[in-house]
């Protein structure tokens, strides 16, 4: 069975919370009871992202669940302040349960050959390293988190590679072989996108050469940076 994108899958909470909205604000609907239930999708988000992983990174999924679980419980009146006020620790000792487990169970660092990636990262880390032969693109979010994919290894059979970022309150770092020829299509708000890598003289001689990688997306609130 194909993998939904993580991409695929925000882009349509924000979708279904931007439609339910716009009924509402311009009284075609009253979609109130709808919008009751926003936070439980980003709950299904964090299952299917322990689902992804195998439960293999459970950090930042379980911070999702755990915020978002609250928030759902609160609009529904399940919970009050005050319960909030007593518990929110329990926060910061499901995150340090997270923590320890990623760190046992995988490594730091997760190595790939596949000709796409698939990264995300929510209130925590990400670090990936590609040596495909036929590298292709793929898809990168950080939401309040960070990604550092390398692919210094990696190749190109067939160019353009297209990579697709996505970036809220989060950075994004990619570091790429120094010859490659790199197009940026990136909308920063409030943030930052750039290719940092010093103009060397190998690829100077390369700038009539067709792009390899082409990196579109948007970035708000945070930074994407191509090195080498």
């Amino acid at each position: 069975m194909a993998k939904v994108s993580y991409q695929t899958i925000f882009g349509a909470i924000v979708l279904i919370l931007g439609v339910l909205l716009l009924l509402r604000t311009t009284g075609i609907y009253d979609t109130g009871q709808l919008l009751k239930y926003i936070p439980s999708l980003f709950i299904l988000l964090g299952l299917y992202a322990l689902w992804r992983s195998k439960f293999s990174s459970l950090s930042g999924p379980i911070i999702l669940i755990v915020i978002f679980t609250t928030l759902q419980l609160l609009v529904l009146g399940l919970i009050s302040w005050e319960s909030i006020a007593s518990w929110w620790p329990l926060l910061i000792i499901f995150m340090g349960i997270g923590i320890l487990a990623d760190r046992r169970g995988r490594s730091s660092v997760l190595r790939k050959d596949a000709e796409t990636v698939d990264l995300f990262a929510i209130f925590g880390g990400v670090g990936s390293t590609n040596n495909s032969r036929n590298f292709r693109g793929g898809d990168i979010t950080a939401i309040f988190g960070g990604v550092d994919l390398d692919l210094r290894d990696s190749s190109i059979e067939t160019s353009p590679a297209r990579m697709n970022v996505v970036s809220l309150f989060g950075g994004i770092d990619i570091k790429i072989p120094e010859r490659w020829q790199v197009e940026m299509d990136v909308l920063p708000i409030l943030g930052g996108a750039e290719d940092e890598r010093p103009r060397s003289s190998a690829r100077r001689e390369n700038d009539s050469e067709k792009t390899d990688l082409i990196v579109t997306g948007f970035v708000a609130f945070g930074g994407l940076s191509i090195k080498d």
